[in-house]
């Protein structure tokens, strides 16, 4: 996921139901200079997506053991 990330950013938005952001990616995308811009954000969106769902999985271990 994080290659596609990488090289297919608005992609990678698009495969996990962001779609608005998808197209708004895509859109800085289409210019060059904007190709290294949307790579690095969809990273980091990747990136932040993967530690929310960790971190609510600990939550939610946390409170089923008290």
């Amino acid at each position: 996921m994080t290659l596609i990330a990488i090289f297919f950013p608005f992609v990678s938005f698009f495969l996990r139901g962001r779609i608005l952001t998808g197209i708004l990616c895509l859109v800085l995308q289409i210019t060059l200079i904007g190709w290294i811009p949307a790579a690095i954000w969809a990273v980091i969106s990747l990136q932040n997506a993967r530690a929310n769902k960790r971190n609510k999985e600990l939550i939610k271990t946390i409170k089923s053991k008290t």
